[in-house]
């Protein structure tokens, strides 16, 4: 999916563009016990309830592709036979009416929130901070407007619709006691603590949405913390491989770099590899309908050799890089490189660049010691004080 599909999908849960059918939801304990469960159509809703709940699902659609969205693949054995698309089709082709495939489904989750929040072997800190969950799904059909070639939305000729559902998996948490005005008395009086539904923890999209149609063999998968791909909840969900997360992509790739290049793995050789992806990165950030940029060992071999790095290094990287992540892996290039960041740290000193200045640092030897040399070019400041440079 590109961000013009995630755009498009998203408008759709604005006021004026709103059509998704039904809502439902289960309320659980931390450690999985059912409190309540709802049924309803969307129209229904006041309208108030109808902006927060729409609210959450656009989170659901939010973040960055490859970080806080991972794409979900699902083989054909599992299309075919698999029980857990079996139980997500089901409830996309009923519109949420399913209710052997509904229930199977808050099964599947209850068993990860038992897993993560309520075992019974939790020390008592933990269990005094779990908190409650709201499990969300709506359903939506999309009449799919038709794009002429200057890339023009024509709703009049839409032909096709795209079926899917999207889940949110949201905390429910106790707010603190205190005061709080009422407005017929003129005063202040306690208010009691209550629960409050938090913005999702994780969730999904079933199908993808690709080239304007329905991709059956794969979902998007939210985790409000990229970090943290919830492997249980892949799991039990969609029994899929579970993806690295971002972070530990992005801390594997500069292992293998530096440990593939060794004393070639110069500051001008990261400085390269930075500024090629990053140029990359914003060019397909103002492509609106390009895909989500992915590299390969290869396209960074790439890179290296034209910095310099010699043949011998250059192919260590690609074995390196294979161990790693697979033979034909591609990476994220949000998670080769940080496009907004460019930081130089020592034991004693952390200095941070724009990161279309980098050129603006660079290494250098003196009488046999190292220097980082920065070029200061305009004001410089000290602890917010303008400072001057004499001649030594």
């Amino acid at each position: 999916m590109n961000q013009r599909d995630l755009a498009e999908l998203k408008r759709r849960l604005n006021p004026d563009k709103r059509n998704p059918t039904v809502l439902r939801g289960c309320y659980v304990t931390c450690d999985g016990q059912v409190i309540s469960s709802f049924a309803r159509p969307v129209f229904h809703l006041p309208a108030e309830e109808n902006e927060k709940y729409m609210a959450l699902f656009k989170r659901v659609l939010g973040g960055t592709m490859g970080q806080n969205l991972q794409e979900i693949d699902f083989s054909a054995s599992q299309v075919m036979d698999g029980e857990e698309h079996k139980v997500l089709s089901a409830m996309r082709e009923s519109g949420l009416t399913d209710e052997e495939a509904v229930s199977a489904f808050y099964e599947r989750v209850i068993g990860y929130i038992r897993q993560v929040g309520g075992a019974d072997e939790q020390s008592v800190e933990k269990q005094q901070n779990a908190c409650n969950y709201l499990i969300l799904l709506l359903h939506d059909g999309y009449d799919i407007a038709y794009r002429d070639p200057n890339g023009d939305a024509d709703n009049e000729q839409s032909t096709d619709m795209f079926s899917y559902i999207l889940c949110a998996v949201c905390p429910v948490k106790q707010s603190k006691p205190g005061l709080s005005y009422y407005l017929e008395e003129n005063e202040f009086h306690t208010r009691m603590a209550d629960w409050v539904v938090s913005a999702p923890e994780l969730g999904f999209l079933f199908p993808a949405y690709e080239e304007r149609s329905a991709n059956i063999y794969r979902a998007m998968f939210f985790t409000k913390d990229s970090a943290n791909m919830h492997d249980a909840f892949i799991d039990s969900v969609f029994g899929s491989e579970l993806p690295m997360p971002a972070a530990q992509q992005q801390e594997t790739f500069q292992t293998v770099l530096q440990d593939a290049l060794e004393e070639e793995c110069s500051m001008d050789v990261v400085q390269a590899v930075h500024e090629t992806v990053r140029t990359r990165l914003e060019e397909q950030k103002a492509d609106k309908t390009a895909e989500p940029l992915k590299l390969s060992k290869q396209d960074v071999r790439e890179v290296l050799e034209g910095c310099g790095v010699s043949m011998e290094r250059a192919a260590a990287f690609e074995d390196k890089y294979s161990e790693a992540f697979g033979e034909y892996a591609e990476i994220p290039a949000v998670n080769i490189v940080t496009p907004k960041q460019f930081q130089v740290t020592t034991p004693s000193v952390s200095i941070r660049v724009d990161p279309e200045r980098s050129d603006l640092i660079e290494t250098r030897m003196i009488d046999g010691r190292c220097y980082i040399l920065v070029l200061a070019d305009g004001e410089v400041e000290v602890n917010g004080v303008n400072v001057k440079f004499r001649e030594s």
